[in-house]
Parts: structure tokens; C-alpha cells; sequence
């Protein structure tokens, strides 16, 4: 992109006519109309809510036009802009707005009566916008803000930041918050040509660039507004399903989109004839992480798809790593290598680096990052090594320096005094052709301490659950070593996961089993 501007601001000013977001219900706007309500937006903040530069506004919003707003009016303001899970329960909202110190929040219609409850629970003062028209006299419509505000930029336009809560596998959810970077939105914008550039991605790649996945997660926030930096259509998709997907890739002609292997485990359900009813070679750039993808699953999906998918790992608080798929191919389960301005190293419990091909904690660090969990300075110490930070996800670099990761250390299973990672056992459980869906924990057992028990999802096209177990015990005696197989498993209907895929294991209580 060397040729080319970098920056929303930038392309509305340049060409306003052209088509910046494609809405679910298939209405086009340009990048002059949402500049113009981006400003009033921005103007409204400052002027009626009060807002000033450090402070925190937060969104619980669909997939939406009014959402791509939000998040530009902050990031030209210098405010910290928090997304929010609109599936969660009032007391998940209302801790979240308390503790972010959110002195406004904008929602959907659809979450507006959550909402406004954890508001009045959360953080009192908060003032709560709708974008629509209110049901409840505690909720005032987002165009009170808006109304008559001026459509021309502000004249100071300092960066703001994302500020993200961890998904709180172990107790309360944690602000991940970095420093503002002290310069101009359309400086900020120009960092998006470093990710840009990483994968390779020209502007074309934003032609079409379809968001099928809930924009509140940064796994796909960041690439969809990184569309419309350069001068690419967000083509929206509220609500994913299998064909539905394969439908909007087929009439937009998308040309990218982000994804997690929950989507592909339900892709490679289809029926063949289904599949074969679409026509996708207009992808060009498909990108995913936020979740392990078992070996085989993304095997068949690059058959599929062609050499067009593309693997990160990474989190809100460390850096970033990057698989292409001829990587991926010549170097099968890797997460990938460092990016450019990422810094990798594997430790052990005392801080000492492992040698090449040991497993160890996996530390980060992104660029010159200083990242801090917000009102927790413990966690924030506690994961922070010279200058690195860790989720607590454990693997392992090969010789050519590509990362493998084996699992979470939170989630361990001492077998016997032997370590067992689910991550390991769920990819193998996922390579058998029975399996749509599984889940692995620790439960308590009278002789090891604790055993792996399975929660699994089986396709229809596995005969009876007992047969299926049978043949699927079989089939991972040859894969995995003994301690690692399930002594248990739950059939259920459907696991607990959040629309971007991640699993709710503390939702997997132990169930009556079926076993053969």
C-alpha cells in the first residue's frame, strides 16, 4: 500500500461518494455520510455529554453502521472506546461500565432494556443512548446527541484507543489498557499499515470485506476497520450461519473477511451440493485466530478455499504472530512467527528461557508496548516479565522459529502428576469425521487426581452414541498417549459458545455420561 492513503478520514475527504459500509439489510453508505455522522458524533461527545480526551465511552451494539461510528467519533476524539458482548447479562454489563468508568454508553435497540438496567446499577451517572428510538424514559436516542451538531470535522482530533475486557476465563473480566499515543487520528490511522502490510494485503483485499462475526471482539474490529482505512466496503452480516455466510460471499463478491475454526467446523458440515451451490473464488484474504484450529480442519478448509486463509495468534494485551498459508503448509499447526514489531520468547516458571522445541509459558510484547489491566495492578505484574506480557498459553518454537501452541496453563489436567492440555485432546477429538463440536476439562478422579472428560457434539452422520464413542475411543488410542485420553464423555446437543467462537468451560458441568 505504498502508493495509497492510510486513513478513513483521509478517503472521505478524497471520495466521499464511494461506498464505505454495506448495512445486513443490504443499504449503502458512503464514506461522506458516515464521515458526516462520525463528526456529529464526535461534536456531540465533547459538547453535550461533556466528554473529554482520556475519557471512556462504551459501545453494546450489533453488527452496524451506527457501531463503525461509534468507534470512529472515538478514535478521532482521544477517547477510550469499550465494546461490549451484547449477549451479556445486566450484572456482566453493569460491572464492566462500572469498573471502565464509562461516562456514556451507546446500544442497540435490540439490548436497550439490559442495558439501561446495569446503567442504573453500574455506574449511575452514566448517560445511556439508543441508536433508534428509546423504550424507556432512562434512555435517550443517540440523535439527542446528534441533532444539529456540525458534519465538519473537529479541530483538534487526538487518537483515542480501544480498551478491551478479557473474557474472564478465571474471575472478574479485565480492562486491557494502553497508554494514548499522543498523536492525530489520521497519525493512528497510518499504524494500520503495518498489519496491512504483515499479511501481504493490498487494497484490493478490502474490496468487499465482509464482517460476519460480532464487532464487539477485536478479532475482527480491528481488520473491519482497518477496511475502511484503506479505502475498502464493510459489507455487514448480522447473525452467522453456514449458508448465510456462503451467500453474502457469494452476491458481494467478498474479497476478505475474519473468521474462527467454530466457522469452519460448520462450514465442513454442509452437504457437498451445498457447497458446491456458491461461488467463493472472489476471497482472497481470509483471516482467523481467536481460537486453536485443529490441523485437519484447517487442512480441509484450504482445500476449499484455496491458499487464502491465514492464521494469527495473539491477544488484546500481547503481540502478534503470523502464519501464511504456505507457512502454515510447509510448517502444519503452526500459530506462525513473530510479526515485525512483535517479540516472542517461551520461558519457563522461573523466567529462564526454554530451548528450541521445550515447551514454556508464551510471553509477548508488541512494539515498545507498555499494556495494564485496568484497576488491577497485580494481574498486571503478575503476567509481566522484562518488558513482556503473557496470557498463560503454553508452547513451543521449532528450529525456523514458528510458535506451537499446546494449551492454557489455567486449564492444565494433572493426570497421575502427568500435564495434559485440553487444547491437544480437542484437536484430535475434532479430526474424527463424527465430531462437529467438543470441549475437554479436568474432572476429579479417586486414583489420578483428575482425568480428561469430553463434551462432544457428534454430526449427523455418526450412527448411535454409543457406537460412535466406540469407534471415536478407538480412533484416539492410536493419537494420543494414554493419560491424555478422555476417561469420560457428555453427548450433548450443542456446546456453550459465544457468537465468536470461544468456549464457556466453566459451563461444562459434569453430566450423565455415555460411554460404550
Amino acid at each position: 500500500m505504498s502508493d495509497e492513503r492510510t486513513g478513513f478520514r483521509l478517503w472521505a475527504a478524497a471520495e466521499p461518494d464511494l461506498c464505505a459500509i454495506v448495512t445486513a439489510d443490504d443499504r449503502q453508505i458512503s464514506y461522506g455520510e458516515l464521515y458526516a455522522e462520525v463528526n456529529r458524533i464526535s461534536h456531540g461527545l465533547r459538547t453535550r455529554a461533556g466528554l473529554r480526551a482520556g475519557d471512556t465511552v462504551a459501545a453494546v451494539m450489533t453488527n452496524s453502521a451506527g457501531m463503525a461510528a461509534l468507534y470512529l467519533a472515538a478514535m478521532q476524539s482521544g477517547l477510550y472506546l469499550v465494546t461490549l458482548n451484547y449477549h451479556l447479562t445486566e450484572p456482566e454489563i453493569a460491572y464492566i461500565l462500572a469498573d471502565s468508568g464509562a461516562k456514556v454508553v451507546v446500544c442497540s435497540a435490540r439490548v436497550e432494556p439490559v442495558v439501561a438496567a446495569a446503567a442504573a446499577v453500574g455506574v449511575p451517572g452514566t448517560q445511556v443512548y439508543v441508536d433508534g428510538s428509546p423504550t424507556t424514559d432512562r434512555v435517550r436516542p443517540l440523535s439527542q446527541l446528534t441533532d444539529g451538531m456540525s458534519t465538519l470535522s473537529p479541530e483538534q482530533t487526538p487518537a483515542g484507543s480501544l480498551m478491551m475486557y478479557t473474557s474472564g476465563t478465571t474471575g472478574r473480566p479485565k480492562g486491557v489498557k494502553r497508554p494514548l499515543a499522543g498523536v492525530d487520528a489520521d497519525t493512528g490511522a497510518s499504524t494500520y499499515r503495518w498489519l496491512f502490510q504483515e499479511f501481504g494485503m493490498e487494497r484490493p483485499a478490502f474490496g468487499s470485506w465482509l464482517v460476519s462475526a460480532p464487532l464487539y471482539h477485536s478479532a475482527n474490529i480491528t481488520p473491519a476497520m482497518g477496511a475502511l482505512h484503506a479505502g475498502g466496503t464493510m459489507v455487514l452480516m448480522d447473525g452467522w450461519t453456514p449458508e448465510g455466510f456462503l451467500r453474502r460471499v457469494h452476491d458481494r463478491r467478498v474479497t476478505g473477511t475474519s473468521m474462527v475454526p467454530t466457522h469452519f467446523y460448520r462450514l465442513l458440515q454442509l452437504p457437498q451440493q451445498v457447497r458446491d451451490s456458491y461461488d467463493i473464488s472472489s476471497l482472497r484474504y481470509v483471516l482467523h485466530g481467536a481460537a486453536p484450529c485443529p490441523r485437519e480442519v484447517k487442512q480441509r478448509i484450504l482445500d476449499w478455499f484455496g491458499p487464502v486463509v491465514y492464521e494469527y495468534y495473539g491477544s488484546t494485551e500481547v503481540g502478534t504472530t503470523i502464519a501464511r498459508p504456505h507457512e502454515w503448509l510447509a510448517h502444519p499447526g503452526t500459530v506462525g512467527r513473530p510479526a515485525s514489531i512483535s517479540t516472542l520468547r517461551i520461558l519457563d516458571e522461573a523466567g529462564n528461557e526454554v530451548p528450541v522445541g521445550q515447551t514454556g509459558i508464551v510471553y509477548m510484547r508488541q512494539g515498545s508496548d507498555r499494556v495494564e489491566y485496568h484497576n488491577d495492578p497485580g494481574k498486571t505484574d503478575g503476567a509481566r516479565r522484562d518488558g513482556l506480557m503473557t496470557v498463560w498459553d503454553v508452547g513451543h518454537v521449532d528450529a525456523d522459529g514458528f510458535l506451537y501452541i499446546t494449551g492454557r496453563a489455567a486449564e492444565l489436567i494433572l493426570v497421575g502428576g502427568v500435564n495434559v492440555y485440553p487444547a491437544e485432546i480437542e484437536a484430535a477429538l475434532l479430526g474424527h469425521d463424527w465430531i462437529a463440536d467438543a470441549g475437554v476439562v479436568g474432572v476429579p478422579d479417586p486414583e489420578f487426581g483428575e482425568v480428561p472428560q469430553a463434551h462432544v457434539v457428534l454430526t449427523e452422520r455418526a450412527p448411535d452414541a454409543e457406537t460412535a464413542l466406540a469407534q471415536i475411543r478407538t480412533y484416539l488410542a492410536g493419537r494420543l498417549a494414554k493419560p491424555k485420553r478422555p476417561h469420560s464423555y457428555v453427548v450433548r446437543e450443542a456446546l456453550p459458545r459465544d457468537p465468536n467462537g470461544k468456549l464457556y468451560k466453566a459451563r461444562l458441568t459434569r453430566a450423565p455420561e455415555v460411554s460404550a
